[in-house]
C-alpha cells in the first residue's frame, strides 16, 4: 500500500500547473469506450446542446458531434487546451457544431445545456449543483468517476476493462446519470 501511495503522490507531483490556475485540475482524457458510453447513457440525440465542463482536448464534443451531430460548448481554463480542442474539431470537421471557450467552469452560463458532462473532482461537481438544478427538465447530467453529495443518480453503471478492445481503459470507470426534474432540491 505505501508504495502505491508513494507513486500516487510521485505522480501528481510531475503533473505542472500554470499560474492562471488557483486550484489545480489535471487534464486526464476520458479513454474513448468512456466518452462512447457516457453518449449513450445520456441518450444524445442530434437536437441536444451539450456542455463539457473541463473539455480538455474536446473529445467528448467531437465525438457528440462526429456520431450524433449534437451541438456542444467546451469549456476548460487552459487556453491551451481550447486551442488543441479547437483544431481537433476542425481536423474531425465538426468545427461548425461545437465550440471551445476558455472560462471557468463554475462561472458559464449553462442554460441551454440539455446535457452537461463531467470529468471533474467531486468539490466541482458539488459546486455546480445550483447551476444543474436550474436547467430544463428532461436535461441529462453524467460524470465520470466523481459523483455529486445528496444526489441519488438516476443510474449508475461501471465501465469495465474488459469491454476496451483498445486497451486504452486501465481499470473501472464509475458513470453517473442524473435526469433534471428527478434531482433534490439542496440549497
Amino acid at each position: 500500500m505505501k508504495s502505491i501511495v508513494r507513486l500516487l503522490v510521485v505522480v501528481f507531483a510531475s503533473f505542472s500547473f500554470p499560474a492562471w490556475s488557483q486550484d489545480p485540475i489535471p487534464f486526464v482524457p476520458s479513454p474513448k469506450v468512456v466518452v462512447d458510453r457516457m453518449l449513450e447513457l445520456a441518450e444524445v440525440k442530434k437536437d441536444d446542446v451539450i456542455y463539457d465542463l473541463g473539455s480538455g482536448d474536446g473529445r467528448i464534443l467531437i465525438q457528440a458531434a462526429k456520431k450524433y451531430g449534437a451541438r456542444g460548448v467546451g469549456i476548460d481554463m487552459n487556453p491551451n487546451l481550447v486551442e488543441q480542442a479547437r483544431r481537433n474539431a476542425v481536423q474531425e470537421n465538426v468545427s461548425h457544431l461545437v465550440q471551445f471557450r476558455a472560462a471557468d467552469g463554475l462561472t458559464v452560463d449553462i442554460s441551454e445545456a440539455t446535457v452537461v458532462t463531467l470529468y471533474m473532482f467531486k468539490w466541482f461537481n458539488n459546486q455546480m449543483r445550483p447551476k444543474l438544478q436550474q436547467l430544463k427538465p428532461g436535461s441529462r447530467v453524467v460524470a465520470h468517476d466523481f459523483d455529486i453529495d445528496e444526489w441519488k443518480p438516476t443510474k449508475v453503471e461501471n465501465v469495465d476493462p474488459n469491454s476496451d478492445a483498445s486497451g486504452e481503459l486501465t481499470h473501472t470507470r464509475t458513470l453517473y446519470l442524473w435526469k433534471v426534474g428527478a434531482l433534490p432540491q439542496v440549497p
